[in-house]
């Protein structure tokens, strides 16, 4: 581990890169079972951060090795509602031969923190250490209660992170109204104009599972069924499936957004925005329709026997208010016999932008970069918000980051060579700090 200074006029700014680093290098991967190496040693070291600072964190393990941590800050004004600051711990899996350092190196080069994690999500929760160890180091407290929360299981549903505390200990969250988390707040430059994307909706989740059986056989011979042929014609009919257009008040909000920085008309169709938007158009794409990817199959032990069954497993998302639809489609596209099962269910998350908080979240942005503007947006994957959105708390995306344009920003989410600018994360300090007064 790099070495964390505890001299009091130590700043976010100074530590944040080394925080970032030292969490990277704690491998955290989760294979979506139980089979990696857990979250417990990450949620140790984040323990040991806030008692530096005079905080009584708490361990939360669902399952050995499966590991949250959870404190409270006291704010200044007891009456008002609790914040919940979110961030997960855990990451995906890396293969070393694919990148260019060593994914749990937590290399620091070239002006940029690399390695798995490093915007998935250790550099927010770097940011948050880092702010709060600054605040109470100088004994500056936040205007409300503020609860922590550095979560398993995220990249696998959170059934054993959020879920779990939400379902096991919903008394933490007392008195909580609002969140913030990842995946929103940093910027995208269009046309020389920098855009901060705020998340206010992410989509809903279904993995499914297809299963067909019928007649296993030697492969030799002319059989009049062939559950392999059979499925596989039900996979690609769903993975070439053209959804139509649905969009959110999040989206609509973004689009015209983009449509105004790239010149175009208020009145310009959404496809033709997506076509101008280059790498961006990747992720907001999937965020204006329902989405199905076949990702798995299954079939088969022995190149001459026919089998008796087969399965496939999809990756379906769907845009807030679409889920019934969703499953409507998919299941008019799954040929005779073929059954469908959940593999993970979850809702989709959408909030107006409007209010107190997103003031708060818009005005930090702006004083460090006035020339910008911040814009809802709607979010293609998920995130712990769905456990808390269920406790009744309005959830938002804020990481704040100030990037780079040529940055493929939502390429590096469970990519390879994943890294962060260090001045993006000194910049989302200064951010994150000055919310924090405003909150």
């Amino acid at each position: 581990m790099g070495h964390v200074t505890q001299n009091p006029a130590t700043t976010a700014e100074d530590e944040v890169a080394t925080l970032c680093s030292d969490l990277i290098r704690i491998d955290t991967s989760n294979r979506g079972d139980h089979s990696g190496p857990g979250e417990r040693k990450a949620a140790e070291h984040v323990a040991t951060l806030l008692a530096d600072v005079g905080l009584d964190a708490k361990i939360y393990e669902s399952h050995p090795g499966r590991a949250s941590v959870v404190t409270r800050i006291a704010g200044t004004d007891p009456g008002r509602p609790a914040l919940l600051i979110h961030g997960h711990l855990d990451v995906v899996p890396a293969d070393p031969a694919d990148w260019a350092v060593h994914p749990f190196s937590g290399e620091v080069s070239d002006g940029e923190v690399w390695g798995r994690g490093a915007v998935d999500m250790k550099d927010m929760d770097a940011m948050i250490l880092a702010v709060i160890r600054q605040r109470l180091r100088e004994g500056r407290r936040p205007p409300r209660d503020v609860v922590l929360t550095f979560l398993a299981d995220e990249e696998a549903g959170g059934v054993w992170g959020a879920r779990y505390l939400a379902d096991s200990h919903r008394d933490l969250f007392e008195g909580v109204t609002e969140a913030i988390g990842e995946v929103g707040g940093f910027s995208a430059t269009l046309a020389g104009q920098r855009l901060y994307l705020l998340q206010t909706a992410e989509k809903g989740l279904a993995w499914l599972r297809l299963s067909l059986r019928g007649p296993a056989g030697h492969g030799s011979m002319k059989v009049s069924r062939n559950v392999v042929t059979e499925l596989a014609e039900t996979v690609a009919r769903i993975g070439r499936h053209e959804w139509p257009l649905r969009l959110t008040q999040a989206a609509q909000a973004f689009l015209g957004a983009a449509a105004e920085a790239l010149g175009m008309s208020q009145e310009a169709d959404a496809r033709q925005v997506l076509e101008k938007l280059g790498p961006l158009a990747r992720m907001i794409g999937a965020t204006v329709s329902n989405t199905s990817n076949p990702t798995v199959l299954n079939a088969g032990y022995k190149v001459n026997v026919i089998p008796g069954l087969a399965t496939a497993e999809l990756d379906c998302r769907f845009v807030p208010g679409y889920g019934d639809e969703l499953l409507a489609e998919i299941d008019g596209l799954l040929g005779p016999g073929v059954e469908r099962e959940f593999i993970h269910h979850d809702i989709a998350v959408e909030t107006d932008f409007d209010g107190p908080l997103c003031a708060a979240m818009t005005a930090a942005l702006l004083k460090e970069d006035p020339s910008a503007k911040v814009v809802p947006y709607c979010l293609s994957g998920g995130t712990d918000a769905k456990s808390f959105s269920r406790l009744g708390i309005r959830c938002f995306g804020f990481a704040p980051l100030r990037l780079p344009a040529d940055l493929d920003f939502f390429g590096m989410f469970h990519g390879v060579d994943e890294r962060v600018p260090v001045d993006a994360l000194r910049f989302g300090v200064r951010v994150l700090d000055d919310f924090l007064d405003r909150c």
